[in-house]
């Protein structure tokens, strides 16, 4: 395969702010490999997406996952990526049905977290994500979701912020005050981006904690596919 040959398929839109992250994540990667990238995103609904992941109605969402990516391949692409952590809570049925090679978030970010040696992480996101500890297949580690009342109000502002695309100040205040919360009273070594939107929020670089950031993880996978 030459460099920059796999057409890549993006299911966004759950949120945009997440998809604003991969598609310029992407866009440096493959700049700085020298690489062509042949991308091609579809849109999925965030109020729809959060209304079946509620009702944990897996069938609807994986429908709207498949009629999506047959409009993927027919454009070129090689391979299928949600760019929602939401969005994964149906991953292993869509992965079963499937037209084109499906990207699996989760599966990128167990290794990482297993290469990385962390046993405690806390965790942040949707209610759903945050109880399920990443939908229960993060087997290397143990996943610590805040304490009450910060679950409630880490799952309010991260909804907001998804659904708008924009975060307000005092949705930052809130991730923060949780994931330090985290760090001091249940003693975890680093906080998991537990929804791709948080990259509003937080950055590897200028963060006051470690991070293990899913959307950059899966990412960065996609882009290695990409570039074999």
């Amino acid at each position: 395969m030459e460099v920059g040959e796999m057409h890549i398929g993006l299911v966004g839109g759950i949120g945009p702010g997440a998809t604003d992250f991969y598609y310029r994540r992407l866009i440096s990667t493959f700049a700085r490999k020298n690489a062509t990238l042949e991308l091609t995103i579809v849109h999925a609904d965030t109020p729809t997406l959060l209304n079946n992941l509620a009702r944990n109605d897996a069938v609807a969402q994986t429908a709207i996952y498949t009629r999506l990516t047959n409009r993927l391949a027919s454009a070129g692409a090689k391979c299928v990526c949600v760019t929602s952590i939401a969005g994964h809570f149906c991953i292993d049925d869509f992965k079963a049905v499937s037209p084109l090679p499906v990207v699996d978030m989760i599966a990128e970010v167990s290794r990482a977290i297993e290469t990385r040696g962390l046993k405690r992480i806390g965790i942040i996101g949707t209610r759903t994500v945050m109880e399920t500890r990443f939908y229960g297949r993060i087997a290397s580690a143990e996943i610590v979701p805040p304490s009450k009342p910060d679950l409630d109000d880490v799952h309010q502002a991260y909804i907001s912020m998804a659904e708008s695309g924009f975060m307000t100040e005092d949705q930052r205040s809130i991730f923060n005050a949780a994931s330090h919360r985290l760090l001091g009273d249940q003693g975890v070594e680093a906080i998991m981006l537990g929804g791709t939107d948080l990259a509003l929020a937080f950055n590897e670089q200028t963060a006051e904690f470690p991070l293990v950031d899913c959307a950059g993880i899966h990412v960065d996978a996609i882009a290695r596919l990409a570039i074999a």
